[in-house]
């Protein structure tokens, strides 16, 4: 069944989690329509605006798929807005993350978005699109046990880099949006993976690690999150401006993450140390 052609249409991936379901929502209510990227049919995107699109953005053959469906819906409109907010985090030690861990990490965080794009394309050419790709403060500033996770959004706001160049003759724009901790489901589940890979790791191994991840373990727990709708304000702000910034930042800990990535390395690091409280911390054998 096609849509109404007058009504722009946008796609998010990860519906599903916290900043995912609120966006779209947020722009159903708004009057666009939304293909909500999803691995499982989710109840709560059963509402007016919203069309639940089968995708797995690791897979090839899913993403093709979705692309397909998109476009008989369409049925030449296009499409206004790819936003690429599926996502997972891999913390952990860099020397205990397991490879597995580190290639799903890379897989769906980097691969997923650049797949993604590549699909859709065709279709943002044909609706005057933009791309919005959602990274994370983390990948302004590297902390110590979200290697993972920060590796991977820096590697992502590299292709944005290079992608807002390159579509500029189709005045495609390129927007990166870098969320703080927000508070939504991911932080439990990686914590619960982490948790999991040490025990399947070297014992000898991990309890090099145990009095710094006690440290982090208090500064976790005391952790502040910010609400969904402070993403949710900056990524529709990035959907309806007509001319769209390559990056916005959501969240004081974002803005906090651009200042410390202006500091001198070796300032950084003391600073970062301090503040979860491991830079007293000796070396275990």
């Amino acid at each position: 069944m096609a849509t109404n052609s007058s009504v722009r249409a946008v796609l998010i991936t990860g519906a599903t989690g916290g900043i995912g379901k609120a966006t779209a929502i947020t722009l159903a209510d708004k009057g666009f329509h939304v293909y909500a990227g999803v691995r499982t049919a989710t109840p709560e995107l059963d509402v007016s605006g919203i069309t639940q699109i089968r995708v797995d953005v690791t897979d090839p053959d899913s993403i093709a798929a979705a692309v397909d469906e998109v476009a008989k819906r369409q049925d030449g409109a296009g499409l206004y807005a790819l936003i690429n907010n599926a996502g997972v985090l891999v913390q952990g030690p860099v020397e205990l993350v397991p490879a597995a861990e580190l290639r799903r990490q890379f897989q769906v965080n980097v691969g997923g978005p650049v797949q993604m794009i590549q699909g859709f394309l065709p279709l943002l050419r044909a609706g005057g699109g933009r791309i919005i790709n959602i990274s994370a403060a983390s990948a302004r500033v590297s902390l110590p046990f979200l290697g993972p996770i920060a590796a991977s959004k820096a590697a992502l706001e590299s292709f944005s880099d290079a992608l807002r160049v390159e579509l500029t003759p189709w005045g495609i724009p390129v927007s990166v949006i870098q969320p703080g901790a927000m508070r939504t489901e991911i932080f439990a589940k990686s914590g619960a993976a982490a948790q999991e890979a040490r025990a399947e790791a070297d014992p000898r191994t991990v309890a090099l690690y145990e009095q710094q991840l006690i440290a982090l373990d208090k500064v976790m727990a005391a952790q502040r999150f910010a609400p969904v709708d402070i993403a949710v304000t900056v990524i529709v702000k990035a959907v309806e401006s007509r001319a769209p910034k390559p990056y916005y930042t959501a969240g004081s800990d974002a803005r906090q993450a651009v200042w410390l990535s202006r500091l001198s390395p070796r300032l950084r690091d003391r600073l970062i140390a301090r503040a979860l409280d491991v830079s007293g911390i000796q070396a275990a054998h």
